[in-house]
C-alpha cells in the first residue's frame, strides 16, 4: 500500500517534466518519501507528547484563537506585540498625533509655568507642520496646529479654576484640642 502523499509528490514531478527517465523518477520519488518521512516523524513525535501530558493544562486550552475569521491583516504579529508590551510611541506620525492632541491638556494642566505651556505647544505645533509636510504615506494628518495664545488662556482659566476648588491647607485641618498638663512645673 502506498502513501497518498508520497503518490501526490510522484504525480507532480511527471506533470512537470514527463520526460523524466527511471532514474530521475526514482530520485523523485525518493525525495517524496523522504518528506513523507519526515511528516510521519513529526506526527509521531506529536503523539507521543500528547500521550505523556505535556500538552496538559496549557493557557488557553479549550479557548477559540484570537482574531481569526475576521479579516486576513499581515500585521498581526505586530499589533499583538505592542497590545500585550503596551508599547506607545510607536505608528505613523498622523496617529501619533492623533493620540498626544487628546492628551495634550492633561499635559499642559501638569504644567507649572506660562513659559512651559508655550513652548510645549510651539513644540507641538511644530510637529504637526512637519508630519503635513512629509510624503512618507500612511493615514493623512488631520491634526490642526494649536492656537498658542488660545490655550494659554485656558490653560490659566483652568488652572485659576483648580485654585479656587481646593479648600485651603489651613481651613481644612481641624484644630487639635490642647492637651492639659497633668503635673505643673514647680
Amino acid at each position: 500500500m502506498t502513501d497518498p502523499r508520497e503518490a501526490a509528490a510522484r504525480y507532480r514531478a511527471r506533470q512537470q517534466n514527463p520526460q523524466l527517465d527511471a532514474e530521475e523518477e526514482s530520485a523523485a520519488a525518493q525525495g517524496a518519501a523522504a518528506a513523507v518521512d519526515r511528516a510521519a516523524y513529526i506526527e509521531t513525535a506529536i503523539q507521543v507528547v500528547i500521550r505523556r501530558g505535556d500538552f496538559d493544562d496549557l493557557p488557553g486550552a479549550g479557548k477559540p484563537l484570537e482574531g481569526l475569521g475576521s479579516h486576513h491583516d499581515p500585521d498581526w504579529w505586530i499589533r499583538r506585540k505592542i497590545e500585550t508590551e503596551n508599547l506607545t510611541g510607536l505608528g505613523p506620525p498622523a496617529l501619533l498625533l492623533r493620540v498626544e492632541d487628546r492628551e495634550l491638556d492633561d499635559q499642559l494642566d501638569l504644567l507649572g509655568q506660562e513659559s512651559d505651556v508655550r513652548a510645549v505647544l510651539e513644540d507641538f505645533n511644530r510637529r504637526v507642520v512637519e508630519a503635513r509636510r512629509q510624503l512618507l504615506g500612511g493615514p493623512p494628518v488631520v491634526t490642526s496646529p494649536r492656537d498658542v495664545d488660545a490655550e494659554i488662556r485656558a490653560w490659566r482659566e483652568r488652572r485659576d479654576a483648580a485654585r479656587d476648588a481646593a479648600p485651603p491647607a489651613a481651613a481644612s485641618a481641624p484644630e487639635k484640642p490642647r492637651r492639659r498638663r497633668l503635673f505643673r512645673r514647680r
